[in-house]
């Protein structure tokens, strides 16, 4: 069975911002308990801040389909460092299915990545002041 190109973009979007966007707004009600959490793998507690706001505001940009390809290589890279610092011992399953995910999410944003640029090729290209198309 063959799909409309592009109908799966923005269910895709929802589903991996959904992640994200929830796991910042914990970091934001669960202060105290992440900063434990953070500082247990050797991380500085203070870094909650700037870790909430990335996936809070990377979650909602790709949502929203605003500067889809950039967001999504960010977040990406964000899932494969935050997997080898916080699911590193993988002879526990938990951890090892926590790691996992990180690695199958990462792949997902780099497949949403390359959907934008494939979406912005197929854009129309703004004219110029004498209706020749802009080069991009």
């Amino acid at each position: 069975m063959n799909f409309p190109k592009g109908v799966f973009r923005a269910p895709a979007r929802f589903l991996m911002s959904l992640l994200f966007i929830l796991s910042g707004v914990s970091k934001l009600t669960s202060t105290k308990e992440t900063q434990q959490y953070m500082e247990a793998y050797g991380v500085p507690g203070i870094l909650i801040w700037p870790a909430a706001a990335l996936e809070i505001t990377g979650g909602t940009m790709i949502l929203t389909g605003q500067f889809t390809n950039p967001v999504s290589v960010i977040l990406s890279g964000w899932c494969l460092l935050t997997a080898a610092i916080f699911h590193k011992e993988l002879s526990d399953q938990t951890q090892m299915i926590m790691f996992l995910k990180n690695m199958a999410m990462a792949g997902g944003f780099l497949v949403l990545a390359e959907a934008a640029i494939e979406v912005e090729e197929q854009s129309p290209k703004p004219l110029l002041g004498n209706g020749v198309p802009a080069k991009s």
